[in-house]
């Protein structure tokens, strides 16, 4: 197949058959071997058949780029015949390949532009193509566009951004920026004055050529100053804002339509204006403070049109977004302050307050999107007021925000006597000065104009502008929350009780203002005083069990009831009364996937806080759980819905607190038939729902046969109630009423083509599978080992057993995932050493060495350059299998290297002294390293390898490894004599709590050149490799199971060594002196071994 036939496979790409794709692509892959493969793209896109083709052809070629750019594929060194044919290109083509051709220009910027500071033509070129080009020279015939020549100027500024090089704490104006900055952004910004000057002189409106020049240039500048200011740009800046301020201004929200092109790209140009204004008062205060005062006049006149909020479209209502947000910035200034404090009631009466009314655009979204209501005017997710925020989107979120700000900064100085509320919580010593205190503008300001509004009762219920009114002052009593917890506890008590409570006992509904009512109190959960969360969490409940009216739904009523009640319980309010919150939560539960949601996670926060006090209920609740969510198992098991999705986690969310509830001797509590009755209720329901899930949902008809497999949705928790399952197993007879051998079989077989690794998610697989080995070691479980052939018509093809399954996962575990490989590694042993396997089955544990042996051995290999705390787990599971099997393993560390066994030894006995950093921790590790160095000296010994520093080495561990094995138990005795000690200065532990408040109080932020400084630090330790392999750090300290191995005496195992060996071992070997005698001071009967150090 010829080059000549790209454009027919190009066109086949674009056909519905996906089989025709399929083929037409790997064509294409096997010609992009071709050298001239890019360039003969590179044609198609300027000359192509049809617009379809040209544009497949740009998204090919954006795709090979990627693919190759910076790795071992044809364009891997871009020649400067491509980079110029791909400028040429990009000048002429339509806007729709443009778009896409583009992103190739990107790809070749970031790695030979920035990345290696070559191509130094490209500057002057595209300098002298923009001043040339037909918008900007004039030219009636002019070869090169203006557009498409400012598009890949914004494509060669867009990478330049801080941390660009985060190994530099303090990163200087890259020289490449400021090139550009003086070739090309200078001299473009006076033709931006002119096109400025042309787009308000033109006759009839907007011309889109002009307003897409401005929107794109605007874009550029905002990408330029973004992280950095180069210094050619900076003196242009008040000129080139004074454009901007005339563009702004000429925004007429009342006639602007977003269909029409030029409009829309006015309304763009506006929004990139007012990031460039945020851009500068955050990162470039000293160039900033001296517009700031053009700035607030500029952008106070746009935050007035949100009294039209309702009839504003998304993008105009983002920009006055964007207008409140600028405000915000400036208020964090100590000069914008002063600008701004003098029209702050101006703000609250003309701008935000009217932003937060409601309007008819509030009760559509809530009818047609509920979802969409509670994002945009119910935001659980509103985290900190703050100046700073980037993320708000929305005019009212952005008001909100802004009200905060306004409600924490402070007015002018008051007798402290006429303060109705504190100013601060005062640390601890610290003294008031002065007679007079500035008080907080919420108290001021704020919460005067707030309480001008009525409050909706029966007796104005029906007045349209009450309840407007009130929708507005309910969210921003939610955005004073910064400002209310800085108050004594009866301020926030008065402003609850009287101005929010009453709104749940109007005897007509008002569901619009019970959901922000809601709201209000889920934000202000963490500072409500402790004797209203009573009367707060009964209104919640009734809200939350809130019926639909009529058509109208009370969903955004329920989840945000749901949402402030699990505010209360997370902020250690307990119910008088468990259960009817969880059978209205239950209840709750049904076909509606929005609102399971919804109740999942709060039933989640309702039995992790509630522990001991729900979990007497937990029997029946999961009872009823596992019944609602067995019919929404659907008859094909993948994907599973939302709601068994949903559902699977709350109930191992169940099973944990379960667990953590029961007495440790359930026999000798109060009550024991009612922990067993119930453990075993659970048992039961969580085997009936896995069963269903994993074996009856995948079973085939009666006389045929299925395909299908049980699903990995949800693997995790599955593996949590698996595991519950198989701990409540006490007798034999449990075992086989609970299926578990069966759910084993399944479950074995999911796990082992788990690919799907996540840093948490995974981690109750590795719990469940040390559940697995100990259940059989109790119980010997069915097709633990070995499997017998599958019944016909399936092919007569052994099954894998449950412990190959288990296998397979953990050697793919440690092979491919570093984050797991310690808890990986800590399997190894307990599969390796807990089970007794039989002559019968020796060969499965074999074939578990040899897997686990190659994945350890290939991991270490790939890390082993410098030593890291990987080292530990890796090399002690090749101990552990090289104690099963030492020649299959010397077999397996010879294979893919020659000194393969050389190489793990020595790094084994290394691990064992203190010049390793992340040495043994714990008596099972060291007594590992110590029996496996023992075996490798009589292996060495045994090969005639007395003479070998190799040899000196695995002694010389040994003994060190033996005096910390004998520290660490001396350790343990002492700590357990100091415990009962302990136990009775518990008063005197709690009376020093407040000295370490104050402590903490007193502990400083880090500063920006900390931080700075820090993340520099931890990228060149990332680039160095230190940081990518090191694992999860909760895992460092992980427990390892060695069964048998445990009896081991380890000291006998020692002595037994030295008698036989030493006068290789001792006399033979130049040992090190201070080792030496450390060593006999720990064990002084061995003195008699180590005469000539004497």
């Amino acid at each position: 197949m010829e080059l000549p036939q790209i454009p027919q496979l190009l066109n086949e790409t674009l056909s519905p058959d996906g089989n025709v794709v399929r083929t037409a692509t790997e064509s294409l892959d096997r010609l992009s071997l071709h050298p001239d493969f890019p360039f003969y793209l590179l044609s198609i896109t300027t000359g192509g058949q049809n617009p379809g083709q040209r544009v497949a052809a740009a998204t090919y070629l954006k795709n090979f780029t990627r693919r190759n750019v910076d790795g071992s594929g044809p364009i891997s060194e871009i020649s400067s015949e491509l980079k110029n044919q791909l400028m040429r290109a990009l000048l002429k083509v339509e806007p729709a390949v443009l778009k896409v051709l583009v992103e190739v220009l990107r790809v070749i910027v970031a790695s030979v532009f920035v990345k290696e500071n070559s191509w130094p033509e490209l500057v002057p070129e595209l300098a002298s193509v923009i001043q040339n080009s037909n918008l900007i020279s004039g030219a009636a015939n002019c070869e090169w566009n203006t557009i498409n020549a400012l598009t890949v100027l914004q494509a060669l500024i867009r990478p330049f951004q801080y941390f660009l090089n985060p190994k530099v704490p303090k990163e200087p104006v890259p020289p490449q920026l400021e090139l550009i900055a003086k070739e090309i952004l200078v001299p473009l910004l006076a033709a931006f004055h002119h096109f400025v000057e042309k787009a308000f002189t033109v006759h009839g409106g907007t011309e889109a050529e002009i307003e897409r020049i401005l929107l794109i240039v605007c874009k550029c500048i905002y990408l330029a100053a973004r992280s950095h200011m180069p210094s050619a740009l900076a003196p242009l800046l008040p000129s080139f804002c004074c454009d901007l301020f005339r563009i702004l201004g000429s925004l007429n929200f009342d006639h602007m339509d977003p269909m029409r092109e030029g409009d829309l790209l006015r309304l763009k140009t506006g929004k990139r204006s007012l990031l460039i204004f945020c851009t500068l008062v955050t990162r470039h205060r000293k160039l900033s403070d001296k517009l700031m005062p053009d700035i607030i006049t500029c952008v106070l006149k746009i935050a007035m049109h949100s009294t039209k909020i309702a009839k504003l479209d998304f993008p105009s209502e983002r920009v006055v977004s964007l207008a409140f947000d600028v405000i915000s910035h400036v208020l964090e200034t100590g000069p914008g302050w002063r600008l701004v404090s003098p029209k702050f009631s101006l703000l609250l009466e003309s701008a935000i307050f009217p932003a937060l009314v409601m309007n008819e655009k509030d009760v559509s979204e809530w009818e047609e999107d509920t979802d969409e209501y509670i994002r945009k005017n119910l935001p659980f997710d509103m985290e900190e007021i703050s100046g700073w925020r980037e993320d708000l989107f929305t005019a009212r979120k952005s008001a909100i925000n802004l009200l905060g700000v306004i409600s924490m900064s402070k007015g002018p100085p008051v007798v402290a006597s006429n303060c109705s509320s504190a100013l601060s919580k005062r640390k601890k010593g610290e003294k008031i000065r002065g007679k007079d205190q500035r008080c907080f503008m919420g108290e001021l300001l704020v919460i005067p104009f707030l309480s001008k509004f009525p409050i909706p009762s029966d007796a104005n219920v029906l007045e349209t502008k009450i309840i407007n009114d009130y929708y507005g002052v309910l969210l921003a009593y939610g955005g004073l929350q910064d400002f209310l917890r800085e108050q004594k506890p009866g301020y926030l008590s008065t402003l609850v009780c009287n101005r929010v409570l009453p709104l749940y006992g109007v005897s007509v509904s008002l569901p619009y203002l019970v959901a922000n009512a809601n709201w209000v109190l889920g934000e202000l959960g963490s500072c409500l005083p402790e004797e209203m969360s009573a009367d707060v969490y009964s209104s919640l409940l009734k809200a939350l069990a809130m019926p639909d009216i009529g058509d109208v739904s009370c969903y955004p009523v329920r989840a945000s009831a749901a949402g402030a009640i699990a505010g209360l319980l997370e902020n250690d309010y307990l119910p008088p009364q468990w259960l009817p919150l969880l059978q209205v939560v239950v209840g709750g539960i049904g076909d509606d996937d929005q609102e399971n949601s919804v109740l999942f996670q709060l039933l989640s926060t309702v039995v992790e806080t509630g522990n001991e006090n729900v979990a007497v209920h937990l029997p029946y609740i999961v009872s009823s759980l596992v019944c609602q969510i067995s019919k929404s198992i659907p008859p094909n098991p993948e994907p599973w819905p939302q709601m068994v999705d949903r559902g699977f986690t709350a109930l191992a969310v169940m099973g944990q607190s379960w667990e953590e509830s029961m007495p440790e001797e359930v026999e000798e509590c109060e009550s024991p038939e009612t922990w067993l009755s119930g453990q075993a209720t659970i048992a039961k329901a969580f085997s009936s729902l896995l069963q269903q899930a994993w074996i009856t949902a995948v079973q085939p008809m009666e006389g045929g046969s299925s395909d299908l497999e049980a699903s990995v949705s949800c693997i995790d928790d599955s593996s949590a109630l698996l595991r519950f399952v198989m701990r409540s197993v006490t007798t034999y007879n449990d075992l086989l009423e609970l299926k578990v051998s069966d759910l084993l079989v399944v479950w074995a077989e999911l796990i082992a083509n788990w690919h799907a690794w996540e840093e948490m998610e995974d981690l109750l697989m590795f719990e469940c599978v040390k559940e697995v080995v100990h259940l059989h070691r109790k119980f010997e479980l069915k097709d633990f080992f070995m499997r017998g052939l599958p019944s016909p018509p399936a092919p007569p093809v052994p099954q894998s057993s449950i412990i190959e399954g288990i296998g397979q996962f953990v050697s793919t575990a440690i092979a491919e995932y570093p984050s797991a490989t310690w808890r990986a590694s800590s399997c190894v042993h307990v599969l390796l050493h807990v089970p007794s396997y039989s002559s019968e089955v020796e060969s499965v544990k074999q074939s578990l060495v040899v897997a686990f042996s190659e994945a350890a051995f290939s991991r270490f290999l790939a890390i082993r350059s410098k030593p890291c705390s990987m080292w530990k787990p890796l090399l002690l599971t090749l101990s552990s299998c090289y104690l099963c099997y030492p020649d299959i393993v010397e077999r397996v560390l010879e294979k893919n290297e020659r000194t393969g066994f050389t190489i793990w030894a020595s790094a084994l006995s290394f691990i064992g002294t203190s010049s390793f950093e992340h040495g043994p921790s714990s008596e099972s590790e060291i007594k590992l390293i110590v029996v496996a160095l023992a075996k490798v000296i009589e292996r060495l010994l045994g090969q005639g390898n007395q003479d070998s520093d190799l040899l000196q080495d695995c002694f010389t561990s040994i003994m060190e490894a033996s005096m910390q094995l004998k520290e660490l138990q001396e350790e343990d005795d002492n700590e357990e004599a100091e415990d009962d000690e302990d136990a009775g200065d518990e008063d005197t532990d709690d009376s020093d709590d407040d000295d370490d408040e104050d402590s903490e109080d007193g502990e400083c932020e880090e500063t920006e050149e900390q931080f700075l400084d820090r993340y520099a630090k931890a990228a060149v330790a990332l680039e160095n490799g230190t940081l990518v392999e090191e694992g999860d750090e909760e895992d460092l300290d992980q427990a390892i199971d060695l069964g048998d191995l445990e009896e081991i005496d380890q000291k006998n195992i020692v002595l037994s060594l030295i008698q036989r060996y030493h006068q290789v071992l001792i006399q033979g070997q130049s040992l090190p002196s201070s080792i030496v005698s450390n060593f006999l001071d720990s064990f002084p009967e061995y003195t008699s071994f180590f005469q000539q150090y004497g």
